[in-house]
């Protein structure tokens, strides 16, 4: 039977990145962001448990699975099989399409306005039958999620908008306070909802595997607690937690969900894979232990797709259905079940591509309009992902009237 170790050493060698640090190995902490390093003979490790017991850790057996992957050598030392460095390490790398990235970067603010305006064109004007006469409804979402794209103050915002008016994206420019108005309408929240599913139609057939995971973006608002550690209160920025499924090819989000910071990720994967289903066909759907249940693996089998959940160390698969069926393939063939589950590492690219571009902090105050900022920024980060597939893949993208897409998916 497998040991702890052993478990271990295995989910290191599939979700991190070994690297190589002279004739040493530099492997990631699981609990921190620390490295400890692994002698090139593997007969020593930084880490405590070496320290203390003087026998292989999961860091050593985990550099030993990466050298076998890469090296496929052994050689029998004192009684033990071990893997022998005989050469310099392969460094996987993954083909740049610099032409294709180029192109898409240079065009990427006409073509993201274009994209927009006719995603918005799709949105229904409700009725108005008192008040004085307000701003066009599709005008005012192109303007909040272009004010979100552009990422500089909303005073600063409006030459750009002004440009868009003078393209005809918009009859009327709006003032800046309208723009923040509007983040605050409650009914904005189901429209942003629909143009990020609508944004992620044209790659639905280059996607049909998915990853699920959330993050938190900080707010201006502080939240205090006791702190054990230091045995006082602390302030800090409150935050929200963006939950998404997002295709690991291309990195689109197909849906997604808001929360506040201590809602807990598992209960919302259902809904996404739901959500998910209803645009795409989807094959396999990988996340981590976190969303480990019966429930879960129930709610992505009854789509016909196979489940990639990291399991807990109690787990025993006594559960019973999909959950009982993927813990025996985990524990038979864990290197074919984390090969698989990889691919949830693709999320977390998301959230970073997102975070990097459009800022990991929400800078609106009221709860409605932190919410509908943060599923612009999803929304911007979708259409900037069809930008670049455009180029790469060959899509031919672009919106009807309705706001859905002209044309299916193709490549050339």
């Amino acid at each position: 039977m497998m040991s702890d170790r052993q478990q271990k050493a295995l989910e290191i060698a599939a979700t991190s990145k070994l690297a190589k640090q002279g004739d040493a190995w530099l492997v990631p902490s699981q609990s921190d962001n620390g490295h400890y390093v692994v002698a090139s003979d593997l007969k020593h490790c930084t880490c405590p448990d070496y320290e203390l017991r003087q026998r292989d850790c999961k860091h050593i057996l985990a550099t030993e699975i990466v050298i076998e992957r890469e090296c496929s050598v052994t050689e029998t030392n004192d009684g033990q099989t071990r893997t022998q460095i005989v050469s310099e390490s392969v460094k996987v790398t993954y083909r740049q399409e610099w032409t294709a990235y180029n192109t898409a970067q240079t065009n990427e603010k006409a073509l993201f306005q274009k994209l927009l305006n006719e995603l918005c064109d799709g949105v229904v004007e409700p009725a108005q039958t008192t008040g004085r006469p307000r701003l066009a409804y599709r005008d005012m979402i192109f303007s909040v999620a272009f004010k979100v794209f552009s990422t500089v103050s909303g005073r600063r915002f409006m030459s750009d908008l002004s440009d868009a008016h003078a393209k005809g994206y918009i009859a009327k420019v709006p003032h800046f306070n309208s723009i923040f108005n509007y983040l605050e309408l409650e009914a904005l929240t189901s429209v942003l909802r629909e143009l990020i599913a609508r944004s992620s139609l044209p790659l639905k057939a280059l996607e049909t595997n998915f990853a699920v995971d959330s993050s938190g973006f900080s707010t201006c608002q502080y939240a205090s607690w006791f702190n054990a550690k230091y045995g006082k209160e602390v302030d800090n920025h409150d935050w929200i937690k963006i939950h998404l499924m997002t295709g690991v090819r291309t990195n689109v989000v197909t849906s997604v969900e808001v929360s506040d910071r201590n809602a807990h990720d598992a209960p919302f994967l259902p809904q996404l894979v739901d959500d998910t289903a209803k645009n795409f066909t989807i094959n396999q759907v990988s996340a981590d232990k976190g969303y480990t249940g019966r429930k879960n693996h129930h709610a992505i089998a009854k789509h016909g797709a196979t489940p990639y959940i990291a399991f807990k160390k109690n787990a025993t698969g006594k559960a019973g259905g999909m959950f009982e069926t993927m813990f025996h393939y985990y524990s038979l063939n864990r290197n074919a079940f984390l090969a698989q589950y990889h691919r949830r590492s693709n999320v977390e690219t998301t959230f970073h591509m997102i975070k990097a571009k459009f800022g990991s902090r929400i800078r609106s105050k009221g709860t409605t309009a932190q919410v509908n900022e943060a599923l612009c920024k999803v929304l911007c980060h979708n259409i900037c992902v069809l930008i670049q597939s455009i180029f790469e893949f060959g899509i031919e993208a672009s919106f009807c009237a309705d706001g859905s897409p002209a044309q299916e998916a193709s490549r050339f």
